[in-house]
């Protein structure tokens, strides 16, 4: 009962991040549920975000960059494949610590490089990436929200929201053939999904204020944060 408490109050906070900034699920819950149980992450985190991609797809329906994203999704099957060898071939600590560097590198590039759009290149390597960390550590929203960080709130929402649809299906699928998700991930991720509603109903009131020009700054502080909690627990 305890941890049902525990892990529902968590995934609730973080889906509100999530709901409000469109990716943060994981950066914000993930090093708790596994203190909880390692076996949260990434298979069950991955699943229980499923219904709140759906659900802030639904509320910003039209927003989305259906192109964009089939064409980073694209990217993201050979990134899954790649990450799911590496979760069965590879120490944790050294998946991390890459994954945290790659992201951080990524917001230095994007603050200090020229304004520059989706193109079909860019979407398609970042596509990849977000297969590797997504698969490897449930990370998988930043390298895409960093493509979109000039888009307006809505657009940044929907579209990652349709990603994430997506990519959660193909990443727990792979989890699944790789033998790393089973039927205890399976109720793990049972225990995660009503707080992820909860957090996406208690994003909604957030949006107007996140939305007044305050999108850009956020989305790059999500991003570090994701980095520095990946360093920083991989090396703890």
């Amino acid at each position: 009962m305890l941890l049902f408490a525990v892990a529902t109050l968590l995934a609730a906070i973080a889906a509100c991040v999530q709901g409000t900034i469109g990716f943060g699920l994981a950066l914000t819950s993930a090093p708790l549920l596994a203190l909880l149980d390692p076996a949260f992450v990434p298979g069950p985190l991955l699943v229980a975000s499923l219904p709140l991609a759906l659900a802030a797809l639904l509320r910003e329906r039209g927003h989305a960059d259906v192109h964009g994203v089939l064409t980073a999704f694209a990217g993201r099957v050979p990134g899954t494949a790649v990450g799911a060898l590496a979760v069965a071939a590879l120490p944790v600590l050294f998946l991390h610590v890459t994954i945290g560097l790659l992201v951080l590198l990524g917001v230095a590039v994007s603050v200090w490089a020229p304004r520059f759009h989706p193109t079909g290149r860019v979407l398609f390597g970042a596509g990849v990436i977000s297969g590797v960390t997504g698969t490897v550590a449930a990370i998988g929203g930043p390298p895409i929200a960093l493509v979109y960080q000039h888009a307006s709130g809505p657009r940044i929402r929907a579209t990652l929201a349709l990603y994430f649809a997506l990519g959660t299906v193909l990443s727990v699928s792979a989890l699944w053939l790789t033998g790393s998700f089973g039927r205890h991930e399976a109720v793990l991720a049972a225990i995660l999904v009503p707080g992820t509603v909860i957090g996406f109903l208690l994003s909604g009131p957030v949006l107007k204020v996140v939305d007044a020009g305050r999108i850009r700054p956020l989305v790059l502080g999500a991003a570090v944060v994701s980095a520095i909690v990946l360093l920083v627990t991989a090396l703890i």
